[in-house]
């Protein structure tokens, strides 16, 4: 005969769910506990990746629209390379590169407005304390958007690595306790599922586009600063599944 035991408890100080089956029959079938954990800290980003675009049309010729793009581009890419430290990990690469024709329209009817090109590059840096000025000097350059600002971690896996382990001992702290209070014993893992994310506090997405980096970069010229950037925080979180046989 199969006796069924089912209990849930909800612990406020883990912040945590705890099933518990135990089942006493004679065959193969188990009796588990399972328990969930997690475990989680902020963290200052150190590293940002700036998403620049270049745009460049005219009117008759995608060819001089080419030119002008490459000209633009290259006082950007050059101003955002002595900023660099390439021995620290910095890196410039170019994520996109458009060349085509623009239409407008009046009903059904297309009309041709212009040639326009554009060169995307993105800038990856562990100078964060560089990050507004490098905006500012990137419009300067030609820069007509800033797409995108996102920051990270680079030792994201080993803080990964290291929650994990904690919610993991947490885990198997909160079986053996279980078990004991039910009058059992842990005998072996049943299952283990692990998850880590990460959460960026802070850290806005970030686009501007060349008007508004015109106007950006003139009051910080006045002021004599530049543009200021926060990197905030990141939450990183792991999270533990885990059921344990008793017997």
């Amino acid at each position: 005969m199969k006796k069924l035991l089912v209990l849930t408890l909800i612990t406020g100080m883990f912040a945590s769910t705890v099933a518990v089956s135990q089942a006493a029959i004679q065959g193969s079938d188990r009796g588990y506990i399972s328990v969930s954990t997690t475990a989680n800290t902020e963290i200052a980003p150190d590293v940002a990746e700036i998403s620049f675009a270049v745009q460049t049309s005219d009117a008759k010729s995608m060819q001089k629209a080419t030119q002008l793009n490459k000209e633009a581009s290259d006082k950007v890419l050059s101003v955002l390379g002595s900023m660099l430290n390439p021995k620290n990990g910095d890196y410039i690469k170019t994520s996109d590169f458009s060349a085509q024709p623009i239409y407008t329209y009046s009903g059904s009817k297309r009309n041709f407005d212009k040639y326009e090109v554009s060169n995307r590059v993105i800038v990856h840096t562990k100078s964060l304390d560089k990050v507004g000025e490098m905006i500012d000097k990137a419009i300067e350059a030609g820069a007509t958007n800033v797409d995108n600002l996102n920051f990270s971690i680079s030792t994201y896996d080993s803080q990964c690595n290291e929650l994990l382990g904690i919610a993991t001992k947490k885990a198997t702290t909160r079986a053996n306790f279980l078990a004991k209070n039910l009058g059992t014993t842990v005998d072996g893992v049943r299952s283990f599922d692990v998850s880590c994310n990460a959460n960026n506090y802070g850290s806005p997405r970030f686009y501007m586009a060349k008007n508004m980096m015109a106007d950006a970069v003139a009051e910080s010229s006045a002021a004599g600063t530049s543009t200021s950037i926060s990197g905030g925080v990141i939450k990183i979180n792991a999270n533990v599944n885990a059921s344990f046989f008793v017997k």
